[in-house]
């Protein structure tokens, strides 16, 4: 497994992997749990949000990285982080694997690869979030994994 930073030629498979990776939470558990005034209103142009959002993520001039699992040429995870060098913080923005290489580290070299990137950036903190509902488990899981603490939240919508 090789990971090696972004390369403007990933743009499209790092935006397909992101849509490929977090459709089912917005199609199978978000849209169904909220409804579709809300899911329209809150994240009802996911996919193109993902193309706009992916196209941002590596911005170096600005503190913002990118790094890829390369296997062999097929691009099989990412990992994005910003780091906020006045503060000594940085942050993990996005982590998508691809579902047929999923439990096989690929998440874990990812964050260890993306903290120490930060560390060296000196950052001393790290913030990384996801969802409390099922989708999200195995992120919770890995995060839990490598340390980190979760601070529990509640996020609560209405249709009005």
């Amino acid at each position: 497994m090789l990971i090696r930073s972004y390369l403007h030629a990933d743009l499209g498979r790092l935006t397909e992997l992101a849509i490929d990776t977090f459709g089912p939470f917005y199609e199978k558990s978000f849209r169904p749990l909220v409804g579709e005034v809300i899911f329209a209103n809150q994240h009802g142009n996911w996919r193109d949000d993902y193309r706009k959002q992916v196209a941002e993520l590596h911005d170096p001039d600005n503190h913002k990285y990118v790094a890829v699992v390369d296997e062999g040429g097929v691009l099989t995870g990412y990992v994005a982080w910003n780091v906020d060098p006045a503060r000594r913080n940085g942050s993990i923005t996005i982590l998508a694997v691809s579902a047929e290489h999923r439990r096989a580290s690929l998440g874990t070299a990812l964050c260890e690869h993306a903290f120490d990137a930060m560390r060296q950036q000196g950052a001393e903190v790290v913030e990384i979030g996801t969802g409390g509902d099922d989708f999200h488990a195995p992120a919770r899981a890995l995060y839990e994994s490598l340390g980190c603490v979760e601070l529990p939240v509640a996020v609560y919508y209405r249709e009005l």
